[in-house]
């Protein structure tokens, strides 16, 4: 700071005619001091500028061009963590709390951020151990006791995220979050009973209607299963079946489902069916994508006299604000009375999005066909399928999903389809 720039700043100066080596020391340290505030206040209020339009590129060289001069600049390596952090480089933010943790181990701000990361990196009891030193220096602070609680949920410990919660609740009545995963975690490892109904038309053949209930209990977190039962009324037949299922996740990561279904002699739906699949899930540290499963599946079907083999790859990707899109290419072995055993290929793809609060929507585009009937075997024409959905969750444990298809077949013929069923979670 120059004189002129001191005088402006410090109008007292101008006043002194003979100011003291004392009065001169004092006023320059003050200025000092005012100058480097300023300073620091004025390389933070731009990098809050580049992330609230989301160029955390030009934020983060904000703050290397500041670490550059001023390394130890605790405040910008904290900032260098976050930005990291929020593109989803995990590993590197780690590093960068923790040298910002050597120098202030009891940084609150940092703890959580350290612990946000550990948690995406699938590391929950390295993030429990940060986030209870955190709690050992604030019990009470809210930001630390719900990422407590999101951390022993991580580490399927539901009991103890309840308590977690409810404990925040005692201190902290008004919080949203904790009132509302609450209510999740009531409905967790329990049951979910759906009641459906779906009807076609077709301009070629009279309606087609089907009933279905579907019963899916989740007994813990490791072990699944599925029971449904469904009527079917097509091409003038009727059917019943029964099916069921079991899916046990071996890893966190990788599971094994196997199940299968009966019915009584008809020729609109399979007699017999049985499958397996196999799946794999990754994490991963992007901005754009936050997770992929992969799937194989093979599946049996048996009718009269016909015998049908499909084999299915998936495909789900996982991005951010709750948007997923799902990948299906199958190949169908069929091998039908008066027909050569011939392989058909078929595939779909479905996206799914939220819409607005407690409703989310969903658009499927189909190539093929899903039906394998004797009657409507997918080896007597191609067809391309368009549909859409809607969810809308009534409470914390009911919802409504519907749905409208139109599929368009060679040959000119139509189908249109639509459904609408009920979920209740208890």
């Amino acid at each position: 700071m120059n004189p002129f720039a001191m005088v402006r700043a410090f109008p007292c100066l101008a006043r002194l005619e003979r100011p003291s080596g004392w009065t001169l020391a004092i006023v320059l340290l003050t200025a000092s001091a005012a100058w480097s505030q300023q300073d620091a206040s004025d390389w933070q209020e731009q990098i809050r500028e580049q992330v609230q339009i989301h160029n955390l590129d030009a934020a983060l060289v904000l703050v290397d061009q500041r670490l550059e001069q001023n390394a130890s600049d605790l405040e910008a390596r904290g900032w260098r963590g976050r930005l990291l952090a929020w593109q989803g480089h995990w590993a590197s933010a780690e590093n960068e709390y923790r040298r910002t943790l050597d120098q202030a181990p009891n940084d609150l701000e940092i703890l959580c951020g350290l612990a946000d990361v550990l948690l995406w990196q699938e590391k929950p009891k390295d993030a429990l151990r940060v986030i209870d030193h955190a709690r050992a220096i604030d019990p009470g602070q809210t930001e630390i006791l719900l990422r407590r609680a999101r951390i022993l949920r991580a580490l399927q410990r539901t009991s103890d995220a309840n308590r977690q919660y409810r404990e925040l609740l005692t201190l902290h009545p008004e919080n949203r979050e904790a009132r509302n995963e609450l209510r999740e975690l009531a409905a967790e490892n329990k049951h979910e009973l759906r009641i459906g109904s779906d009807g076609s038309t077709f301009n070629y053949i009279t309606p087609a209607e089907d009933e279905l209930l579907l019963l899916t209990s989740h007994w813990t977190p490791r072990f699944t299963t599925t029971l449904n039962n469904g009527f079917y009324e097509r091409f003038g037949q009727l059917a019943g079946n029964l099916g069921g299922s079991a899916s046990y996740r071996i890893t966190k990561s990788n599971w094994l489902t196997a199940g299968g279904a009966l019915a009584n002699r008809q020729k609109i739906i399979p007699e017999d069916e049985t499958f397996f699949e196999c799946g794999h899930g990754l994490r991963f540290s992007n901005r754009w994508v936050k997770g992929l499963e992969a799937s194989y599946q093979q599946h049996w079907f048996w009718y009269q006299g016909a015998h049908v083999l499909t084999l299915s790859g998936t495909q789900l990707y996982y991005f951010p604000k709750e948007w997923t899109w799902s990948i299906t290419v199958t190949g169908a072995r069929s091998a039908f009375t008066a027909t050569s055993i011939d392989w058909v290929p078929s595939g779909y793809t479905r996206l799914n999005f939220p819409l607005y609060h407690n409703v989310s929507g969903n658009a499927t585009f189909a190539n093929g066909t899903e039906d394998f009937s004797a009657i409507d075997q997918i080896g007597h024409f191609s067809a391309r399928t368009f549909a859409g959905g809607l969810k809308y969750r009534l409470a914390w444990n009911q919802d409504i999903t519907g749905y409208v298809a139109l599929q368009k077949r060679t040959g000119g013929e139509t189908q249109k389809s639509f459904g609408l069923s009920y979920g209740f979670h208890f």
